[in-house]
C-alpha cells in the first residue's frame, strides 16, 4: 500500500492551526470554541479512521462481506422453511366435500312437487387416510426440513473455506509479486554492475547476457503472478462483488486454532454434512412407516340432508329425511400395490444409509489428510524460519563478496540469487498452504461464534 501523506497527522495539522488562528488576537479561545474544536477533531479522526479501515481488506472483514448475503445459503434457508411450512400442511386432513345435487326429477314437465321421490341432497363427507399415515407424513416432513437446515450449515461452512482459500492464494501471489519486485530491483542492479564490468573487461559478454536473461524471466514471473491474483480476485468477487479489487492488508492471515485430530474425529458424527445424511434416512424410514400403514383399511364419513317438495296425496307435508354413510377402502390384493411400495421404501432406505456411511468415511479421509498437511507444513515453515531462510541470505552475501573481490564467478552469484529467491517463495507457499489446510480443519471441526 502507499499513501501520499498520514492523513491522521494532517488533520491534527489542520485542527492546531485552527486553534493558533482562534488565540492569535492574544485573547484565549471561549468555552463554545474550544468544545467545537474538539467535536471537529474528534470527526476528523473518525473519518480518517474509517477511510483507512475501508481501503484495506482483511480475511475478518472478507468473511462478513461474503456471509452477509450469499444467495446459495439463503437459497437453502428459504428451502427449509418451505420444507417446514410443508410438514404441518401434510399432518392435516384433507379438506372435507360438499355434496349437492337434485335427485329423481320427472324429465317430462320438471316438476320438482309432483313424485314424492324427488329430492334436493346437500351432503358433507370428510375422508379419514390409511392408519397414522398423516403423522407418518408429517414426521417425513420435519426430517426433511432438518435436512434442509443442515444443508444450509454445511453451505455457510463450505462458504468460509472457499473464501479463505482463495483469500489466502490472493495473499500469496500478491507478497510473492513483492518478493519478486525486490528481487528484480536487485537483478538490475546486477545487469548494471556486469555490464560495467564488462566495459573494462573483467566479465565476459556471457556474463551480461546471463544477467539479462534472468532480468527478463523475473519480468515474466512476476506477470505469472500478477496473472494468478487477477484469477484470485475474479474469484472473490463471486462473494463480495467490487469490494475484491481493494487492496490486501499485509499482515499475514490468521486463522482460529483446529482442535487435535482426534477431537475433530469425534465430532464428525455431528457434522452437518452428516446430520443431513442422517435426516434423509428418517424420512425414508418414515416413508417405510407410511408404506406399512397403507395395509390398513382407509374411510370416509359423510351426512346427508335430503328435501323433498310437495304434499302427499292426503294433503300433509313430506318429511325431509337425512342419510349416513360410511365408505371403507379394502386393500384385499396387496402384492402389485402395497407390497411393491413397502419394498421401494425399504430400498431407498438402505440407499441412505449407504449414502451416510460414505459421506462419514469421506470426512474422515479429508480429515486424516489435512491434518497430515497442516502438522508437516507446520514443521518445513519451523524449518524454514530457524535455518533455511537465513543460510539462504548469508549465501547470498557470500557470494557477493567474492564475486566482488574476483575470487567466485558471476554464475555462482546468479545461482546464488535466484536460491534465495526461491527459498523466500517456498516459506511463503509453505505458510500458505498451511493455512488452507487449517481453513479445510475448520471446516470439519466447526467453530464458536
Amino acid at each position: 500500500m502507499f499513501f501520499t501523506r498520514n492523513p491522521v497527522r494532517s488533520t491534527r495539522t489542520l485542527t492546531a492551526r485552527r486553534t493558533r488562528s482562534a488565540c492569535s488576537n492574544g485573547k484565549p479561545a471561549t468555552g463554545t470554541v474550544l468544545v467545537r474544536q474538539a467535536i471537529a477533531l474528534a470527526l476528523s479522526l473518525l473519518a480518517a479512521g474509517h477511510v483507512l479501515a475501508d481501503t484495506t481488506l482483511t480475511l475478518a472483514t472478507v468473511e462478513q462481506l461474503a456471509l452477509a448475503d450469499d444467495p446459495a445459503v439463503r437459497a437453502l434457508a428459504s428451502r427449509t422453511q418451505a420444507l417446514q411450512e410443508a410438514a404441518v400442511a401434510d399432518g392435516q386432513l384433507p379438506d372435507p366435500k360438499l355434496r349437492t345435487g337434485l335427485f329423481n326429477l320427472p324429465v317430462d314437465d320438471f316438476d320438482v312437487s309432483r313424485e314424492p321421490m324427488t329430492q334436493l341432497n346437500l351432503g358433507l363427507e370428510q375422508a379419514f387416510p390409511r392408519g397414522n399415515t398423516l403423522r407418518y407424513k408429517q414426521q417425513q416432513g420435519e426430517w426433511m426440513a432438518s435436512a434442509g437446515q443442515a444443508k444450509t450449515e454445511v453451505e455457510q461452512r463450505k462458504l468460509l473455506r472457499d473464501v479463505r482459500n482463495h483469500f489466502l492464494e490472493l495473499y500469496y501471489q500478491l507478497q510473492a509479486e513483492q518478493v519478486i519486485g525486490k528481487t528484480r530491483a536487485l537483478f538490475a542492479q546486477l545487469v548494471d554492475i556486469t555490464q560495467a564490468h564488462y566495459a573494462t573487461g573483467r566479465v565476459s559478454q556471457q556474463d551480461v547476457l546471463r544477467a539479462s536473461l534472468e532480468l527478463s524471466r523475473l519480468d515474466d514471473r512476476s506477470t505469472r503472478v500478477r496473472n494468478e491474483a487477477d484469477r484470485e480476485r475474479a474469484a472473490l468477487g463471486k462473494w463480495i462483488g467490487e469490494n475484491a479489487s481493494r487492496p490486501i492488508a499485509d499482515s499475514f492471515p490468521q486463522l482460529p486454532a483446529p482442535a487435535d485430530r482426534e477431537t475433530i474425529r469425534a465430532a464428525l458424527a455431528e457434522h452437518p454434512l452428516i446430520r443431513a445424511e442422517t435426516a434423509t434416512l428418517e424420512a425414508s424410514n418414515s416413508n417405510i412407516r407410511i408404506a406399512r400403514e397403507q395395509y390398513k383399511p382407509g374411510w370416509s364419513a359423510g351426512l346427508e340432508y335430503r328435501k323433498r317438495f310437495g304434499d302427499n296425496p292426503n294433503g300433509s307435508e313430506r318429511p325431509d329425511m337425512m342419510a349416513a354413510m360410511l365408505t371403507v377402502d379394502l386393500p384385499l390384493f396387496p402384492k402389485q400395490r402395497q407390497d411393491k411400495r413397502l419394498s421401494a421404501s425399504i430400498r431407498e432406505a438402505e440407499s441412505a444409509q449407504f449414502a451416510r456411511d460414505d459421506k462419514l468415511r469421506e470426512l474422515q479421509r479429508m480429515l486424516d489428510t489435512d491434518y497430515a498437511n497442516w502438522q508437516r507444513l507446520g514443521e518445513r515453515a519451523a524449518i524454514y524460519q530457524s535455518q533455511l531462510l537465513k543460510e539462504s541470505s548469508a549465501n547470498t552475501e557470500a557470494s557477493l563478496s567474492a564475486y566482488q573481490s574476483g575470487v567466485t564467478e558471476f554464475t555462482t552469484l546468479m545461482r546464488a540469487r535466484i536460491t534465495d529467491l526461491d527459498v523466500r517463495l517456498e516459506d511463503l507457499r509453505i505458510r500458505v498452504d498451511r493455512s488452507k489446510s487449517q481453513a479445510n480443519l475448520l471446516y470439519l471441526a466447526g467453530e464458536n461464534p
